[in-house]
């Protein structure tokens, strides 16, 4: 099963205000958008990948990911996460109705293509499905097979919200990369550890020097 991914992705300006323990103000856009390039990078490597559409007003952000082959998705809602997903998840199927979709985070640098496949292909086994995040209180992938709506509920404890909608939740083990998203300074040490893509790297080093 081939798959669209839909990514969301907040304007830079705005993104990753819980990193400013971490990163300066002036660096945080460039985190957010090295953060999104990798993830993106990564999913469209992934051989259980058809193709990644971002959500996105951020002019910026849409032509360098789009540079990298993602179709980029106005979001025209402007009404939060949820809406954003809802509404690319809409465009996609809208020509192309046997399309299986799932919602991906933005913010997952360290994201392995087939860590990606083995999740995703165990999504493919149910209606609807989400991967908890390392946290285990959020979520960072949410899929819907053909003939049925993604019905995002991502925000606050979503894990469990996802869970209340019927989704299937999935217990796969060695998938760390899909499931570490980064919000604090801690998850970015996370990431790091796990090997993060060369934009995010090349940021953190950044951080780094900016720290001394």
């Amino acid at each position: 099963m081939q798959w669209t991914l839909v990514v969301p992705l907040k304007p830079l300006a705005r993104a990753k205000s819980r990193l400013a323990d971490t990163a300066a103000d002036g660096l945080r856009p460039g985190l957010a958008l090295a953060f999104a390039q990798d993830t993106v990078a990564a999913a469209l490597a992934c051989p259980a990948v058809k193709d990644v559409a971002v959500v996105t007003d951020d002019a910026l952000a849409g032509r360098e990911l789009g540079a990298l082959g993602a179709h980029i998705v106005p979001d025209e809602p402007g009404d939060g996460l949820n809406a954003a997903l809802a509404h690319g998840a809409a465009i996609v199927r809208s020509s192309r109705p046997e399309t299986p979709v799932a919602a991906l985070n933005a913010d997952l640098p360290a994201l392995r293509p087939l860590e990606l496949a083995r999740v995703l292909d165990s999504a493919a086994e149910f209606p609807r499905a989400f991967l908890p995040d390392a946290a285990a209180i959020g979520t960072t992938l949410l899929s819907a097979v053909p003939g049925y709506e993604l019905l995002p509920a991502f925000g606050e404890d979503s894990r469990a919200r996802h869970r209340l909608s019927g989704a299937t939740e999935l217990h796969l083990d060695n998938v760390d990369s899909v499931r570490q998203d980064v919000d604090t300074g801690e998850d970015l040490r996370a990431a790091l550890t796990l090997g993060v893509g060369p934009r995010t790297a090349a940021m953190a080093a950044r951080l780094l020097i900016t720290d001394q």
